[in-house]
């Protein structure tokens, strides 16, 4: 059985889209058949991955609001075992064409059913918003993953989403996990980061990934080239952290599996 993580945090520039290609990447890596869904109508994820969006191709919108089946809507990536869905321009209107669908919050749990075990995990990566296709993204998986920059309102915004998911947990009988809070653009030269890292470990415990994801020019500028940090700079701090955060969430995965 595949494992579904929501990458989520409604706040923007916290390194969503990059976790998404660059775990996703780390994972593929191990051998692992890995799926990555662009539920962010910006597509970032899309092209940082280097794939053309072409609003003719099915993509995530079709998959939803159309007739595609979502296997239809699968397209390889360069790099060996990592698959993708699309996004493009037809998503940024999907919040309001939603509205009226029955069943609405359930629709991307429903198409991903069909596919679901062809793989082992299956990554989502979300707008900055809690929108419909958030609600939709959360409600699909299993657990969520938080990028969190660490900065002077972090605490803030953590708490907020950390509240919307207890309301999906209570409201629509879902189990999901907290798969854990990923420090993002790290730097621990200045005493901010470390005092929120500080903050954020002493609130959370065990629920803050051991990883952290360094503050990088090179990780920055691979989604510009089209490819995660394991094919554009291999030996950069930022793709040593993504096989780390790719080992320790195997590692989670294994831990799950065994009785207890």
């Amino acid at each position: 059985m595949s494992r579904v993580f929501a990458v989520a945090n409604q706040k923007g520039g916290v390194g969503k889209t990059t976790t998404a290609i660059n775990l996703a990447a780390s994972l593929a890596a191990n051998d692992i058949r890995v799926l990555v869904i662009d539920s962010d109508p910006q597509g970032n994820c899309t092209s940082g991955l280097g794939i053309t969006k072409d609003p003719e191709k099915p993509s995530l919108y079709h998959v939803l609001l159309g007739d595609t089946p979502l296997k239809d809507a699968i397209r390889p990536t360069d790099f060996e075992g990592l698959h993708i869905i699309t996004a493009d321009k037809n998503l940024v209107g999907s919040n309001l064409e939603m509205v009226d669908v029955p069943d609405r919050e359930f629709l991307l749990r429903e198409r991903i059913a069909t596919i679901r075990d062809d793989y082992q995990f299956i990554i989502i990566d979300c707008p900055p918003a809690l929108d419909l296709l958030t609600l939709n993204a959360l409600l699909a998986a299993d657990s969520v993953l938080v990028p969190i920059q660490c900065e002077f309102f972090a605490l803030e915004g953590i708490s907020e989403l950390m509240d919307t998911i207890e309301r999906i947990k209570e409201s629509f009988h879902h189990p999901l996990e907290i798969e854990g809070i990923l420090l993002t653009m790290f730097d621990d030269r200045t005493n901010l980061t470390r005092q929120v890292a500080n903050d954020l470990r002493d609130f959370f415990k065990d629920q803050v990934f051991k990883t952290v994801i360094p503050r990088s020019v090179r990780l920055a500028e691979a989604p510009s080239f089209g490819k995660p940090i394991l094919t554009y700079d291999p030996r950069s701090r930022g793709a040593e952290s993504y096989i780390k955060l790719a080992k320790e969430i195997l590692d989670h995965a294994k831990t799950r599996k065994q009785p207890a």
